[in-house]
């Protein structure tokens, strides 16, 4: 997942994440593979938060940061997307985050906002969602 995000250009210049075991051993192998370097914000509020808790911290978020990565759990950062981009139809992307948001996915959103305390319920715009299978089927679910 690095490596299509280094190739695909995706940069971030923040990184928030939950303080989980799994979730620090994801970033590490995503740093490889992205060649970034990240000194992450640990927030616990993150570890099995709903979607209302997550939109509180990114509604902490300092203004200085344009391009946020939040590494997390879910059901809450699938239900982040289904609160931030709205439901009009329009979205291949957000039908896909339906089926299934699994373990490593991206979902890159641009917001609507000018201060991360703006950030309210359909604020946003899905432009990526990428899964592990989709840049290598073998990592799909088995009956597929």
């Amino acid at each position: 997942m690095g490596i299509w995000v280094k190739r695909n250009g995706l940069t971030f210049d923040h990184v928030v994440a939950s303080p989980a075991v799994r979730v620090i051993e994801t970033i590490d192998e995503f740093v490889k593979g992205a060649s970034a370097q990240v000194d992450p914000n640990w927030d616990r509020r993150i570890y099995l938060a709903s979607s209302a808790t997550l939109m509180d911290v990114l509604h902490d978020q300092a203004d200085e940061h344009k391009n946020m990565l939040m590494v997390g759990h879910n059901p809450g950062l699938e239900d982040l997307v289904f609160d931030l981009c709205p439901d009009d139809g329009t979205s291949p992307l957000r039908d896909l985050v339906w089926e299934k948001y699994p373990t490593a996915a991206i979902a890159r959103m641009e917001l609507n906002i000018a201060h991360w305390a703006d950030v309210e319920r359909r604020c946003g715009q899905l432009t990526h969602f990428i899964r592990p299978r989709d840049l290598d089927p073998d990592l799909g679910p088995e009956d597929e």
